[in-house]
């Protein structure tokens, strides 16, 4: 039998890697990023067993291409999650470390 501490850490990890490769790749610049933070929140936030998201998208990545954008990378995030499951909240972020976008649990409590 799975536990609400193993559902709960298994939830934040899906939801950061589903996350991660549904934006990738999207037209972005230092103007619409903060509309595109809202939609991944907005977006992640209907899920099951999401209490709280934030994102921010690091400007200082996006330079524009001829056409007068950037390509949103998976480098550019910076990411918190909060997933509950029963009693246990798991918490888990997402951010660029060493050249690599790196996935990690952050907290998991069984009390709140």
């Amino acid at each position: 039998m799975i536990s609400d501490r193993e559902q709960a850490a298994f939830e934040a990890g899906i939801k950061l890697g589903a996350l991660y490769h549904q934006w990738v790749g999207t037209p972005i610049t230092k103007e619409t990023a903060a509309s595109v933070e809202k939609a991944i929140e907005n977006s992640v936030s209907l899920q099951p067993h999401v209490t709280a998201i934030t994102v921010r998208l690091n400007r200082d990545m996006m330079t524009e291409n001829r056409f007068g954008y950037s390509e949103l990378a998976g480098s550019m995030y910076e990411i918190r999650i909060t997933t509950r499951v029963g009693d246990v909240s798991c918490q888990a972020e997402l951010k660029h470390e060493n050249d690599y976008p790196m996935m990690r649990l952050t907290d998991i409590d069984e009390n709140r």
